[in-house]
């Protein structure tokens, strides 16, 4: 090609052109190479991604969907979805993940046959064959989810010389030592009381709310020291405790209500030196137990008082009303010493032909993804499993489990709740980190951890109607694969 230039200076200017593109491009080549060997040296170079998957309308339950490939990435458009994730940048540490072993469920699983009730311990203890909960809570005395309600004291003796957990020797205390030792001999476990004896409430009713009366708030201390050491006799090493179930509901089951200063006052000047004068300062005290709409409000009544919140490792929550996944991170900001524990969660009203519908797990899977990314250290499911009508419950307040056994036919149904579950406490074990995953798709929601191991375990959840295809992103490298509709996902690197 001739060029005519009509002056000596349009040439210039048209070499310099030249000459400037030429640079950039050079410039854009050395960048291009730069990045593909930063992504040669990526911490996943080289490695695979194993994918398990359970989605609706398929057979996949936690099943083993296929291995993926990294490859260099070094820059995703946007029109190219993606779950970006960050192992540099570390957070909580996990405590655990699992369910309460209440005396629902202790009753149901020694009405089984042997093998039955070896298959559930199996399923959800076992490491490699089940789900492997990490974490446990149970009761003290009755609550709603026992065939009765009971006391461990006669009443009226506020000096507790009557005190015994016999009642929990016949089906829960057995129950709860099998499930330790299906868990490979260690569980951590937690206790919770639902109400005080009836004559120390102002309404001398176990059930329908009412108050601990002033007068008791030490003979109730006591009774929480009482407890502990009695389960630790036994062979049960209690973690930790929380004050109150659920202190602002007055239900037609156990409860005891505080407001957020008489828990604060409870926690300051009585059981929180009880548990120290007892020797317990190591048992972990979890307050408020209830539902995320309140949260913050009841978090910070008592974690800014110094002298209560010495005694506080940190806040549970619920739930029940309101998704507000916001309140739990809040709470996190303000008081990031402390720790969060999702401490109960279920789907209510059991009915036998809803028990296949799908948003069950996903329930699960939107709370534990939210959960996480917002601080908590540990998730708690409640009745690990249930009978055949949701119980038994001695109020009729039926429920659904992720596991429901038939007594009389010895039949076991899982519903999806258990592998969504299982998505995480399979494979996030205690000591796992959560880490940066981001996404760049409303529609994927995320969340990951790494393994003590050095395991990367992403989370990808799509509560969506449509396929959507994306990829992997981990420092320049991608692995493609895709999200079916309703669906959850586990990707392990290794």
């Amino acid at each position: 090609m001739v060029i005519n230039y009509k002056s000596g200076l349009q040439k210039h200017l048209y070499m310099h052109k030249i000459h400037k593109l030429a640079a950039m491009l050079l410039i854009s080549q050395q960048l291009w190479q730069q990045a593909l060997a930063q992504t040669a040296a990526s911490p996943v170079a080289g490695k695979t991604v194993k994918v398990y998957t359970t989605a609706k309308d398929t057979k996949f339950r936690l099943s083993e969907t296929g291995t993926l490939n990294f490859t260099p990435n070094p820059q995703p458009f946007e029109t190219e979805a993606c779950i970006f994730v960050d192992p540099g940048k570390t957070f909580q540490s996990v405590l655990g993940i699992g369910a309460a072993l209440t005396d629902a469920s202790a009753e149901t699983f020694y009405k089984l046959p042997k093998d039955k009730q070896q298959q559930l311990l199996t399923d959800f203890y076992d490491t490699e064959k089940g789900i492997g909960y990490t974490i446990a809570r149970t009761n003290i005395q009755s609550c709603d989810f026992s065939s009765g309600s009971y006391s461990y004291v006669k009443e009226g003796d506020a000096e507790l010389k009557t005190f015994s957990i016999q009642h929990d020797k016949k089906y829960r205390i057995p129950f709860i030592k099998q499930a330790i030792v299906a868990a490979g001999g260690k569980l951590t476990m937690y206790v919770s009381p639902w109400s005080p004896p009836a004559f120390m409430k102002d309404n001398n009713n176990m059930l329908q709310g009412g108050k601990l009366k002033a007068e008791f708030y030490q003979p109730w201390a006591n009774m929480y020291v009482k407890f502990i050491n009695a389960y630790e006799k036994e062979g049960i090493p209690v973690w930790g405790l929380s004050v109150q179930n659920e202190p602002m509901a007055k239900q037609t089951w156990e409860s005891c209500m505080y407001t957020a200063e008489e828990e604060r006052d409870f926690v300051k000047n009585f059981l929180g030196p009880t548990l120290h004068k007892s020797g317990m300062a190591n048992k972990n005290l979890i307050v408020w137990d209830h539902n995320r709409d309140l949260l913050y409000q009841r978090a910070s009544t008592i974690l800014s008082d110094p002298e209560a919140a010495k005694y506080v490792w940190g806040t549970g929550f619920h739930w029940y009303v309101h998704d507000v996944f916001d309140n739990v991170k809040r709470v996190k900001e303000a008081f990031p010493d402390k720790n969060l524990i999702f401490t109960e969660g279920c789907s209510e009203r059991y009915s036998n032909e809803r028990i296949n519908e799908w948003q069950w797990g996903e329930m699960y899977g939107k709370s534990m993804v939210n959960d996480f990314n917002n601080g908590v250290v540990g998730w708690t499911d409640w009745n690990i499993f249930l009978d055949q009508t949701g119980g038994p419950n001695h109020v009729g307040n039926f429920c659904y489990a992720p596991v429901h056994a038939n007594t009389k036919t010895a039949e076991i149904t899982y519903m999806n709740s258990y592998y969504y579950i299982g998505h995480f406490s399979k494979f996030v074990k205690p000591g796992a980190k959560r880490i940066i995953s981001s996404s760049n798709r409303d529609k994927l929601q995320t969340t990951a951890f790494v393994s003590p191991e050095g395991k990367l375990v992403v989370v990808v959840l799509n509560l969506s109607d449509e396929e959507l295809p994306y990829q992997l992103w981990i420092a320049g490298n991608a692995a493609k694969t895709k999200s079916l509709p309703h669906s959850i996902t586990t990707l392990v690197v290794q």
